[in-house]
């Protein structure tokens, strides 16, 4: 049912997110302005690798390891869908990020999860978060998407406002704005994260297997 799940890079690539894509052999990058990713239906190969890594210093290939000189790192991922609706009560007042809200949000992410997020990376989709006294204190937002299915991700709290059940709101904040498009939410988290992993599982996030995430520099 979720198969195309097995190479989401890919898939985005190949359906909603097409306007991003950068294609070198059997391998499809996003544009690396707006995501340092790719994947491939088969196998990634040494060209595609040595092509892209032209424009790209540091990126990440989902799913087949790929075949390459380069030095590979290997970050092992559970994989989640959410099948049900959330419902939460006294939920927080949950704004959706604009353009106005561009520099606060890449300053935001760039001092508590500087990985991954790129100057474009906002426009892969709608990024919401949760202001205190007029300050951006925790985030979440929309990464890879297919016509069918659209990733959760950015999950991201100011480690001066933990355990106040941010995080929560936001990840059933967007997965209902998911749903209401009749998308399927999904999201990875790293196999190790056993705080997130139990958040999500409680959420009602099922897992559907796991994904390795190939890091690669040139």
């Amino acid at each position: 049912m979720y198969s195309k799940l097995d190479n989401p890079v890919y898939h985005a690539l190949n359906e909603f997110h097409e306007k991003f894509c950068l294609n070198f052999g059997d391998t499809k990058f996003y544009n690396p302005e707006v995501a340092a990713f790719g994947g491939s239906a088969y196998v990634s190969g040494e060209k595609d690798i040595t092509d892209y890594a032209k424009s790209c210093d540091d990126f990440l290939v989902f799913g087949a390891k790929p075949q390459t000189d380069h030095h590979l790192s290997c970050l092992v991922c559970d994989q989640y869908v959410l099948e049900k609706t959330i419902i939460l009560d006294d939920p927080e007042e949950i704004i959706q990020l604009r353009e106005e809200n561009h520099e606060e949000l890449l300053a935001f992410i760039a001092k508590f999860y500087p990985y991954y997020f790129k100057n474009r990376t906002p426009e892969l989709g709608r990024y919401f978060g949760i202001f205190k006294d007029h300050k951006l204190v925790a985030v979440t937002g929309e990464r890879m998407q297919m016509n069918d299915m659209t990733e959760v991700s950015a999950v991201i709290t100011d480690t001066d406002y933990l355990g106040r059940g941010y995080a929560k709101q936001l990840v059933a904040h967007v997965s209902g704005k998911i749903q209401e498009d009749n998308k399927t939410p999904f999201l990875h988290v790293a196999e190790g994260n056993a705080g997130a992993i139990k958040l999500y599982e409680k959420l009602g996030f099922s897992h559907r297997g796991k994904i390795k995430v190939w890091g690669i520099k040139r």
